[in-house]
């Protein structure tokens, strides 16, 4: 069987998001489609004294483009801003030193060209390096698809030879699993419930942050607050 998810890229995801990828084999970048303004392909959360605040890339305004289609601004100002962002609100946190010069590198001495390369570099080196996730990735414009919405998609997880798709619960509402079962490919839904609590600064405890909230307060351990407490539950059964 060959699991696979397809999903657009976004920035400094959360921990959901590294659990889908952990659990499949194939991982497929999904940015030859419409960029969604005031989504997670440009901003996400981190946690302050004074709540969550938002850490944004500047994209622009445009709304008629393809997320692979975002430029980004070749002023480094808010990469810089970006830095000293997470450094003032996580610089003593217990493994906030383990992950800086990562960081530093991709926000002080990286010039990134578009959205999607900046998304899926961060994404593919926190999966491999910092959480040791063996999956493999791919881009979905490396094939040639047609069509639009879920017969694209269905199109693409034939070429790619899925026998299983993982999707986002959220997909429920639109995705017609007789579709997939005609093309047979068994479909199935990511249970995001049960992630445990981990010590995180300013209570209340909130799940739906940047994965760098994770690392930074957890470290090497932050794969069991992602999947491990989940396959330990299994084994005690």
């Amino acid at each position: 069987m060959t699991r696979v998810a397809v999903l657009q890229s976004n920035y400094l995801p959360w921990k959901g998001y590294f659990d889908i990828i952990h659990d499949v084999e194939l991982f497929v970048f999904y940015d030859d489609v419409q960029y969604t303004r005031n989504d997670w392909r440009n901003r996400n959360r981190i946690k302050t004294p004074s709540g969550p605040l938002w850490l944004t890339v500047p994209v622009g305004t445009a709304l008629d483009r393809r997320i692979c289609d975002v430029t980004l601004p070749p002023d480094p100002r808010w990469a810089e801003k970006h830095w000293k962002t997470l450094r003032q609100y996580y610089g003593k946190a217990p493994y906030f030193a383990l992950y800086a010069d990562l960081l530093r590198h991709v926000y002080l001495e990286c010039a990134w060209a578009t959205l999607s390369e900046l998304n899926q570099y961060l994404i593919r080196t926190i999966s491999r390096d910092l959480l040791g996730i063996s999956t493999n990735f791919a881009d979905s414009r490396e094939y040639a698809l047609t069509g639009r919405r879920q017969e694209r998609l269905l199109q693409l997880l034939q070429a790619v030879g899925a026998t299983e798709y993982l999707s986002g619960p959220a997909a429920r509402s639109y995705i017609d699993p007789e579709a997939f079962a005609q093309a047979g490919i068994h479909l199935r839904y990511k249970d995001y419930a049960g992630y445990p609590e981990y010590p995180q600064f300013h209570p209340p405890f909130d799940h739906h942050v940047t994965i760098l909230d994770l690392l930074f307060h957890t470290g090497p351990q932050a794969p069991y607050y992602i999947w491990g407490w989940r396959e330990e539950g299994r084994s005690g059964d």
